[in-house]
């Protein structure tokens, strides 16, 4: 009988792979320690956000009738042509834009450079003063706040013995005390980024540029700016997320009053959903919150990759 020729190479029934099942559980295996983790961020996070984006579209309420009914973008509608409403949008901004891209930014870099040059008493003082208002919860610096900005405050007491005219400033400028009030609270955040930031710039570029002629303002302005711009944008990123959630501060201090020249939306969103009882209206307007936090996040997020570039 002839015998029959090898198959070619390559031809022919292919057999299963033992490597791929092997493969898989491996990739299990590792992905198990995070399990635990995932669990609680679905419970914890992703959960309680799906609740409410579901009664975000429904008219919930603490009183009256019980159960929600689906009522679609009838909330969004409702928000956006509400006066009050867009009124915190805008406070919302100015309070964001004041007292975190401008305040606390500005002040932390301002802190962390000066602190170089500091003695280290200087340094050691002026750290513990400011990460001790940092440290401080919410309200109890919200109270504080309200003692030093009060009519008969500290603030006054101040400007008395300078023979200046005082006012009340939670009165007359909420808004502008708040902001202030959330400088002093979170300047430490930014300082202490900003330190880090610049002990890690290369002495050799500061030295070469210092021996180029470039003066103090202009070896910070070319040389260290740009090598700390990306812990600047992190740093912007990360106090607006915070800023755009402050609740207790602006609570203690003014509850978004007089009227509501220092209602910021979450100040808003608190006051519909649990003093109006309006639980849907009040998500709705979370949930917008939520996203404007997201859009300042996206921005930042681009401007941080068009730096790696």
């Amino acid at each position: 009988m002839t015998a029959l020729a090898p198959a070619p190479h390559g031809t022919g029934t292919r057999r299963p792979s033992r490597e791929a099942p092997a493969r898989a559980v491996r990739t299990l295996l590792r992905g198990l320690p995070t399990l635990p983790a995932v669990v609680l961020l679905a419970v914890f996070l992703a959960g309680p956000i799906a609740y409410c984006v579901y009664y975000a579209f429904t008219d919930m309420q603490l009183t009256g009738a019980s159960g929600a009914r689906f009522i679609g973008l009838d909330n969004f509608t409702r928000a956006f042509r509400d006066s009050d409403f867009l009124n915190a949008v805008k406070l919302t901004l100015v309070f964001v834009v004041g007292s975190a891209v401008i305040g606390q930014n500005t002040f932390g870099l301002a802190l962390a450079i000066l602190m170089q040059k500091a003695t280290k008493p200087v340094r050691a003082l002026v750290n513990g003063v400011v990460i001790a208002a940092w440290v401080l919860p919410e309200v109890v610096a919200g109270y504080l706040m309200y003692a030093f900005f009060y009519d008969q405050g500290s603030l006054n007491s101040l400007l008395d013995a300078l023979h200046l005219p005082a006012q009340n400033w939670l009165y007359t400028m909420p808004i502008l005390a708040v902001c202030l009030a959330n400088v002093w609270r979170g300047t430490a955040f930014s300082m202490m980024v900003f330190t880090a930031a610049i002990n890690d710039v290369p002495q050799e570029l500061t030295e070469a540029a210092e021996m180029d002629g470039a003066n103090p303002w202009q070896r910070l302005w070319r040389v260290v700016l740009p090598v700390i711009r990306p812990s600047i944008l992190t740093n912007l990123m990360l106090i607006t997320l915070q800023t755009l959630s402050v609740f207790g501060l602006i609570y203690t201090m003014t509850r978004g009053g007089p009227g509501n020249k220092s209602e910021t939306l979450p100040i808003f969103m608190y006051q519909q959903a649990f003093q109006n009882s309006l639980i849907g209206y009040g998500t709705a307007i979370a949930l917008v919150l939520l996203v404007v936090g997201a859009l300042f996040s996206v921005v930042y997020i681009r401007l941080l990759k068009l730096e790696d570039d």
